[in-house]
């Protein structure tokens, strides 16, 4: 089953030498999981800073500068895996350095066979 781990914190949780420690362990758990044959991708995001939110409503779009929501926890990044339970996902979240001073939400992803024929550009 394929997971997507979301990685969520305050922004300002971190110093500059942590967040590249943290850059460094998460390198670390990607090319661990990899070699496990479960990794499918991953990226930390820019600043919420950076975010654009996009609403439709009475069909008319709604364009924000920022976050979806204001919350103390932003998404920060996130890591797709491909492992046999959720107990396995749970073990790799446990292991994502931002889950020491966040969250790391857990969700499955939906597999629609009617996408798995679309290019992806790269």
């Amino acid at each position: 089953m394929k997971y997507m781990l979301l990685v969520y914190g305050a922004e300002d949780a971190w110093t500059q030498q942590e967040r590249e420690e943290c850059m460094e362990e998460s390198t670390e758990l990607c090319r661990d999981l990899a070699k496990d044959g479960v990794f499918l991708g991953a990226s930390p995001l820019h600043s919420v800073e950076t975010a654009t939110s996009v609403k439709i409503r009475e069909s008319k779009r709604l364009i924000t500068d920022g976050p979806f929501s204001e919350t103390h926890e932003q998404l920060g990044g996130y890591y797709i895996v491909d492992v046999q339970s959720l107990d396995d996902a749970i073990n790799i979240a446990a292991r994502i350095p931002g889950a020491t001073k966040g969250t790391v939400e857990i969700r499955p992803i939906v597999e629609l066979p009617a996408l798995a024929d679309i290019p992806t550009g790269e």
